[in-house]
């Protein structure tokens, strides 16, 4: 069995860095962060650690990674905001730390507000779900 090259231990950690951010482990991705792996990682997408936190609901994780300088702003390659995701999953305590960090409602495509008036969800973006 042959050792991995470093370009190939690296995709392995980032893999490994998106499982966990899709879970939750916040201590854990922030430690790697605060090692030295991009707040912005992404993936081929274009969705970043924040992005994949957002829409899987870790609002714990998502005010990590902003407070780290993840960009709350980043568009994935669609050009959806974790704003928009959070809001399409009806996530309020994601949108509040979202908008807490300075996302922008009238980012991305379909904006954030647009998304919320989409799906019922204006209230979201208004702090009152």
């Amino acid at each position: 069995m042959s050792e991995q090259t470093p370009d190939e231990a690296a995709i392995d950690l980032a893999h490994q860095l998106f499982d966990w951010t899709r879970e939750g482990q916040d201590e854990r991705v922030a430690a790697y962060v605060d090692a030295g792996a991009p707040a912005d990682l992404a993936d081929p997408a274009g969705n970043t650690l924040l992005m994949l936190a957002a829409y899987h609901g870790h609002a714990g994780l998502v005010a990590e990674l902003a407070r780290r300088g993840a960009d709350v702003n980043r568009a994935n390659d669609r050009g959806q905001t974790p704003l928009a995701g959070a809001i399409f999953k009806a996530e309020p305590e994601v949108v509040a730390v979202l908008l807490e960090h300075g996302a922008d409602p009238d980012a991305g495509t379909p904006t954030a507000r647009a998304t919320a008036e989409m799906f019922g969800r204006v209230a979201l973006l208004e702090g009152q779900e």
